[in-house]
């Protein structure tokens, strides 16, 4: 069985830093895109950034540009987040999120609360 587990999230001033990670327990065939997204309150969950398997690809939401770093180690199934320059309209629960050949897979979540 898969299970997607993240650590890093926590409270930080605006301006700071957190690195999120979801690394993958059991084996997930054919990873073929990585991301993490994030869901506000009252708020529809959204992607913030997804890496492609092959070739290592990159796509961000606009409002993260510039501040967010996505990347990964295959070798571990591991995604990590870099989230710099943090602003309180960040703050919310992050997901992870694994697509493999046939499933997708999501973290529990972990907090992100960025305060002024």
């Amino acid at each position: 069985q898969v299970q997607l587990v993240e650590s890093g999230g926590g409270s930080v001033q605006a301006g700071g830093s957190l690195r999120l990670s979801c690394a993958a327990s059991g084996r997930i065939l054919s990873i073929v895109r990585m991301a993490w997204y994030r869901q506000a309150p009252g708020k529809r969950r959204e992607l913030v950034a997804s890496i492609i398997n092959d070739g290592g690809s990159t796509n961000y939401a606009e409002s993260v540009k510039g501040r967010f770093t996505i990347s990964r180690d295959n070798a571990k199934n591991t995604v990590y987040l870099q989230m710099n320059s943090l602003k309180p309209e960040d703050t919310a629960v992050y997901y992870c999120h694994m697509q493999g050949t046939w499933l997708g897979y999501w973290g529990q979540g972990t907090q992100v609360t960025v305060s002024t």
